[in-house]
């Protein structure tokens, strides 16, 4: 029988700090790629990561394992991202690279089509980047509610405790923001809409 996460988590409370190592190994891509839809800035998201499992490490004594651990460990993620939102880090990290520093994309490496023409690919990619730019003009909890929604693939009771809200209101906050992409987004769509 495999080992679940909260096994784990239980493992580290008593010590063994190979467990931690198992869920730094297991989440630390996702919780990269949560964080970068956030901040936008792979340098960022990578530093806040960081973060996140220092949280999780410190936070082991005091464990409790009431929710999933992903639910808990996402929760902390946002917690860390709106943070960083709210002081400045974000600003500085882009600040700092339009002084001419050392500038990525931080776009994720997408492995392309071979079969695709450079037109194709061309407008997949301003298609992503409608997309990504209509998600980024959400209001914040709309916008965090989408992408734990979407991209981080959770179902709607684990994304209400992350957002600290109820299930009818997360509910309200998901249509409401999938109604305004949808009228955003509504050139992509072109006579579906």
């Amino acid at each position: 029988m495999a080992t679940s996460d909260k096994d784990w988590m239980l493992r580290l409370q008593g010590g063994d700090t190979l467990a931690f190592n198992v869920l730094v190994e297991k989440y630390r891509a996702p919780v990269i790629h949560f964080l970068y839809r956030i901040v936008h800035e792979t340098a960022l998201a990578e530093e806040l990561a960081q973060e996140v499992f220092l949280r999780v490490y410190r936070a082991r004594t005091s464990y409790r394992p009431r929710a999933k651990f992903t639910t808990w460990l996402f929760r902390i993620a946002t917690n860390v991202a709106l943070n960083a939102l709210r002081d400045g880090r974000m600003r500085r990290a882009r600040e700092t690279s339009l002084e001419g520093r050392e500038e990525t994309t931080g776009a994720p490496v997408e492995v392309a089509d071979p079969e695709g023409s450079v037109e194709q690919k061309m407008l997949e990619a301003e298609r992503r980047a409608q997309i990504r730019q209509a998600v980024e003009a959400l209001p914040e909890k709309q916008r965090l509610a989408v992408l734990l929604h979407k991209y981080q693939e959770l179902d709607y009771a684990e994304i209400a405790e992350i957002l600290d809200c109820s299930e009818s209101a997360l509910k309200s906050l998901l249509f409401r923001a999938y109604e305004t992409l949808r009228v955003r987004l509504r050139p992509l769509l072109g006579a579906r809409a």
